[in-house]
């Protein structure tokens, strides 16, 4: 982007990029100054009488009801979720839209129905009011509780922020307001997890359109006794600094916070006085965090009454080894087996005091958070099969691996339903969802990732990556994506499309017009412009632009930063998956061996180790999950370098002597 003027209100946009709504305040700041008061709606909308009539509106629906409907209108600051009681669902709630003018905040709840490539909008008479910036999560009970958020007038001259708390049932649609004593104060830009019966919240901020208080305070709500706990640490722990937009995954032990932005009192020089002196002034400097904090949560002892609450350690980590760089904002994070998917994000540079120039990003990153390193997530065309893999499917080794079709698919109908007998599925039903799957729509894909963009909403579903909306700008024009992708995270094979419309028009002023050129921000007949990107009037910005600048750099210290951090490969016996191995073959193949680990721990008499045959090979599946897709960065660039070299497939002597031919076994 361009220089803007001193009076563009962007510069001050670019300082909040990471909390949108804050951003809004600066901006009706700025216009109050250039224009008067005469624009500012401040003294002239009442919040509550507003909010009073949502509640009326709300109230006329009589039920819980859900239809059928078209894609949801584009929306930032939304929240997005993968069903926890079903595995073709993904959940979106709230969000708002900012055209330039006026500010429109929803409530609405929508499910898209993946199978059938739908969405359904729900109506009930009691759920929460039109937010943006709140936060949501799933419980280990398998409902999503929400907190917080904010609403501001329609030109953003007064804000409100919530501190209500609500559980949704994602089979029923049925919210329940959550009525609690000594409850968090209200906030947004907050973030939650889940740690076995209690959900976690973290952080956020407060913005009177006046000034923004950050917060750093940590809650505990037990959805056993219903409490809400906020644990006083001694004022010599070591604990995270107030902020906003960071993530917050959940741990075996607890939780783990990455990142974060926030503004901190500063100093800056502002002009000699006629003394000659140099001169102070108080200004609020943006901060982007790339620090790593695990909390430690001991629940209380078995026999302790029930308002005990858990005792809670701060304990910081070593900053991520290959963190972004440049260090970014508003880049989402999602939790997906043990790791941390980010993408976007935006870099602030501010040059001076005049100006100021953004970067956005379209990278997508995994954080492996136990060995606390990313990894760069790059998109592979598909392989064709070779002649040997087209050969294995007719060998006897291939019709045994098929043989094993059934033991995966009881696996996973375990897992999902949580009982051994609901295991076996009728043929009838079978066929169904076979029927299901091809008349499912066949949606385009492309190979190359979604225009850069910032706070972009995620959720993970089946080991698939869904990114929904997010923000761009480029001079005073503010863009919100009108659209949602997928991605799956096993194959990378391309960037599937779920729905995608054009950007509404912008109606807000363009100050910088006269310094940048409007007519330069469209790009000409000359430009190329990618098959993931066309008809989108954006400049191509990040790594779009310039792949080489976006790459993740290797710190100099490399030998130093990895000192702490664990390697899977140092002294671990367990099987590995090798390149090019799907996760069904890497089981089939090793079953065995992470059975014999099992059963060696039940030897030793491990309590958590199952008897049961059926439950046995179920946690051998875990556990040979969790080593792939641990794996799964290390051996796709494995893969990847095997197919520049030629290699296309790994075939291990074992696997060679045993498809070997008659002859060949007898001798």
């Amino acid at each position: 982007m361009g220089k803007k003027d001193k009076k563009s209100k962007t510069a001050e946009q670019k300082a909040r990029v990471a909390a949108k709504q804050e951003k809004k305040a600066v901006q009706k700041e700025k216009k109050v100054k250039s224009k008067g008061t005469a624009d500012s709606d401040a003294e002239d909308v009442d919040l509550d009488a507003i909010r009073a009539e949502y509640e009326q509106q709300q109230a006329q629906f009589l039920k819980i009801t859900e239809s059928q409907c078209e894609p949801p209108s584009a929306r930032a600051s939304a929240t997005l979720i993968g069903s926890p009681s079903n595995s073709r669902e993904i959940l979106l709630f709230g969000g708002e839209y900012f055209n330039g003018a006026l500010a429109t905040f929803y409530n609405d709840l929508f499910i898209y129905v993946i199978d059938k490539d739908e969405w359904r909008r729900v109506t009930s008479p009691n759920s929460p009011l039109p937010r943006s910036g709140h936060a949501w999560t799933r419980s280990i009970a398998g409902d999503i509780y929400l907190f917080g958020g904010e609403f501001s007038s329609p030109k953003q001259g007064t804000f409100y922020h919530y501190n209500d708390f609500w559980k949704l049932d994602p089979s029923s649609r049925e919210w329940t307001k959550i009525d609690t004593k000594k409850g968090p104060p209200a906030r947004s830009g907050h973030r939650m997890t889940f740690f076995k019966g209690y959900i976690v919240l973290f952080g956020g901020f407060q913005d009177t359109s006046q000034q923004t208080k950050y917060l750093g305070d940590l809650w505990l709500y037990d959805t056993h006794n219903y409490t809400w706990y906020n644990p006083v640490l001694p004022p010599a722990t070591q604990k995270p600094d107030p902020r906003s937009s960071f993530s917050l995954h959940p741990h075996d032990a607890g939780a783990i916070l990455y990142g974060g932005y926030s503004r901190v009192k500063a100093t800056a020089s502002a002009g000699k006085t006629k003394g000659g002196s140099q001169a102070l002034r108080s200004v609020l400097k943006p901060i982007v965090y790339q620090d790593t904090w695990f909390l430690r949560i001991t629940q209380p002892q078995p026999d302790a009454p029930a308002n005990v609450p858990p005792n809670v350690r701060w304990e910081r980590r070593k900053k991520p080894v290959n963190s972004p760089n440049p260090s970014r904002a508003g880049a989402t994070q999602v939790y997906h087996k043990g790791r941390g998917i980010a993408f976007g994000g935006v870099h602030d540079v501010e040059e001076s005091e005049e100006g100021m120039e953004s970067e956005f990003f379209d990278n997508l990153l995994a954080w492996n958070i136990e060995r606390n390193r990313f990894f760069q997530l790059t998109l592979r065309r598909p392989r064709a099969a070779t002649k040997r893999q087209v050969d294995d499917r007719n060998s006897k080794k291939g019709r045994g691996k098929l043989d094993e079709e059934e033991l995966l698919r009881n696996l996973a109908a375990l897992e999902a339903k949580g009982t051994l007998e609901a295991v076996d599925t009728p043929m009838d039903q079978v066929h169904d969802e076979l029927d299901i799957a091809l008349a499912k729509p066949v949606k385009p894909k492309v190979f190359t990732m979604p225009h850069p963009r910032f706070n972009a909403a995620l959720a993970v579903l089946d080991d698939v990556l869904y990114i929904f909306g997010g923000t761009f700008e480029h001079g005073d024009r503010e863009y919100t994506f009108d659209e949602m992708w997928a991605i799956d995270l096993g194959k990378l094979d391309g960037v599937q499309e779920i729905y995608r419309r054009e950007l509404d028009d912008w109606q807000g002023s363009e100050h910088d017009s006269s310094a940048t050129g409007t007519e330069d921000d469209e790009p000409s007949e000359d430009d190329e412009i990618d098959e993931g990107n066309a008809g989108v009037p954006l400049p191509l910005i990040g790594s779009q632009a310039q792949p080489e600048t976006n790459d993740i750099v290797m710190p100099e210290n490399l030998d130093m930063a990895i000192v702490d951090t664990p390697d899977v490969n140092i002294a671990d016996t367990r099987p590995h998956p090798r390149p090019f191995e799907s996760l069904r073959d890497f089981f089939v193949r090793t079953s065995t061996a992470w059975q014999d680990i099992l059963l060696e721990k039940l030897r030793s008499g491990d309590p958590s180790i199952n008897h049961s045959v059926k439950e046995l090979r179920k946690s051998a599946f875990d556990r040979a999950e969790t080593m792939w897709w641990d794996c799964r960065e290390e051996i796709t660039a494995l893969e990847d370098e095997q197919e520049a070299s030629g290699i296309g497939d790994i075939v291990s002597i074992t696997d060679r002597n045993h498809d070997a031919g008659a002859v060949g076994r007898r001798r």
